[in-house]
């Protein structure tokens, strides 16, 4: 926590807003949809998405694969207090609904589905984007689905399993969006990372969940950065946001969203 709380600082001091950015391709993104400050209705069906899982007290039995929780000190953990503790903020779903409106991604990935809260966010943002997600856990994975289902969360195929295994099944595909909110460690996350590299097109999209939640974690930021098919990458402090866009000279930029 206290590694969290000083990279924060740091992150403060580094970052700026859109008059620090100099790149059309950014400058536009930033203010047209990280800062844009419309109202969407589609707001009020995140709202609703999540506080009905809050109603939930039903506790599931947790096969945890990856790397472990700071939060929960059993397996057995209930719905509403994983929405609490662990599921994505109103601040981070609707960020990512708002990217999946501006680029209207097609064809996704999520690597970590948990209770499907950012798997809705994005799935709102265009309702034809065809989204491959996968849980590591059969039973949080059985209860998503039946969400889904509730909900109208459709073109969604959730898959359950060891991201590691089933990810080399999906080599071959190309991805405008992968959502990494899964294994935060460093080496899992570079070998996702690299394992699902040629799924990238010239405006793919990577986002990368929680980069600063360990010393690993934000190591593997800064490898990820430096590789040669990265072009440009934007530091949110919750996110680590990676394109792939040739004509854009390499470039890091630190924001806040």
């Amino acid at each position: 926590m206290l590694y969290i709380i000083l990279s924060y600082f740091k992150f403060l001091i580094k970052s700026t807003n859109q008059h620090g950015v100099h790149s059309p391709f950014i400058y536009d993104l930033i203010t047209k949809c990280f800062y844009d400050k419309k109202r969407y209705s589609t707001y009020s069906l995140l709202k609703e998405y999540k506080n009905h899982l809050l109603s939930i007290n039903k506790t599931i039995s947790v096969t945890d694969l990856g790397s472990g929780s700071r939060v929960f000190k059993t397996n057995e953990r209930s719905v509403s207090r994983m929405v609490k503790k662990v599921g994505a903020s109103k601040k981070e779903t609707r960020l990512l609904y708002r990217l999946s409106h501006y680029f209207q991604f097609n064809n996704s990935l999520e690597l970590g589905t948990s209770l499907g809260i950012a798997t809705q966010a994005i799935h709102l943002g265009n309702t034809k984007n065809r989204i491959t997600t996968i849980e590591g856990c059969p039973n949080i994975s059985e209860f998503t689905k039946n969400k889904f289902k509730q909900f109208g969360i459709k073109n969604t195929t959730l898959l359950t399993g060891n991201f590691e295994e089933v990810i080399q099944k999906l080599t071959t595909n190309t991805y405008d969006l992968i959502y990494f909110d899964g294994n935060h460690q460093k080496e899992a996350t570079l070998n996702y990372f690299e394992t699902l590299l040629p799924t990238a097109s010239n405006n793919s999209i990577f986002i990368f969940d929680d980069i600063y939640w360990s010393k690993g974690m934000t190591e593997a930021w800064e490898v990820i950065k430096q590789h040669p098919k990265v072009t440009v990458t934007i530091d949110t402090f919750f996110w680590g946001i990676v394109f792939f866009r040739k004509e854009q000279a390499k470039e890091h930029f630190t924001i806040r969203a």
